[in-house]
């Protein structure tokens, strides 16, 4: 990779978001479009030299895509606007990224995407991000899509379990999670695949590239 990418982030004032701006602020290879909703959120980015777009998920996104080469969509409503937000902004910034000739789309789901009625009190929420990742699969655009397990504040172990399918529950980092995304915008790592992930032994260099 000769020169740096831009990788716009959806949900970048979010935590794991904003773990995510670092990482690529540290990376060679990538430069991250913070995209965010308020002016207060803008100037927070800019003060720390990180490109911003305003863009709000539930309204037209072609101009937020217009540098990325890839982008990463680690928005979540939190549970307030799972349709608009998790489902149908997810898709909106999906046919932006298309129209826009996006390289990869880096998708953040969640375990139990696969099976939304698995969990009465999540079944909506995963409902939505199950929508949304058909719809990313079928869009045509590279992606990866990522289904981490419950989410932690707890520090990167830098070790995880992957697979397509774990057949368990358990949890992950969010600084883990945000260093995996990071990882697969790589064009040929994870390219096209449906993945889970939860702390574990594996190096997230090797789990990611196996």
């Amino acid at each position: 990779m000769s020169k740096e990418q831009n990788v716009l982030v959806a949900g970048a004032n979010g935590t794991t978001g904003r773990i995510i701006i670092s990482l690529l602020q540290e990376s060679k290879n990538y430069r991250p479009i913070a995209m965010v909703r308020t002016q207060e959120q803008k100037d927070h980015f800019e003060n720390e030299k990180v490109a911003t777009v305003l863009a709000d998920l539930k309204e037209d996104l072609s101009d937020a895509v217009k540098n990325a080469d890839k982008v990463i969509f680690a928005a979540g409503s939190k549970g307030k606007h799972v349709i608009a937000v998790d489902q149908e902004g997810a898709k909106r910034l999906t046919d932006a990224a298309k129209h826009a000739g996006v390289g990869k789309f880096v998708m953040l789901s969640s375990m139990g995407a696969d099976n939304p009625s698995m969990s009465e009190d999540l079944e909506d929420y995963l409902k939505a991000k199950q929508n949304a990742d058909d719809y990313l699969k079928a869009s045509g655009l590279d992606y990866s899509i990522v289904r981490p397990g419950a989410l932690t504040d707890k520090e990167s172990t830098g070790h995880i379990e992957l697979k397509g399918k774990l057949e368990k529950q358990g949890s992950i980092s969010r600084a883990d999670v945000a260093k995996i995304l990071v990882q697969v915008l790589e064009d040929e790592v994870q390219k096209n695949r449906v993945f889970e992930i939860l702390a574990g032994e594996t190096p997230i260099e090797k789990a990611v590239r196996s």
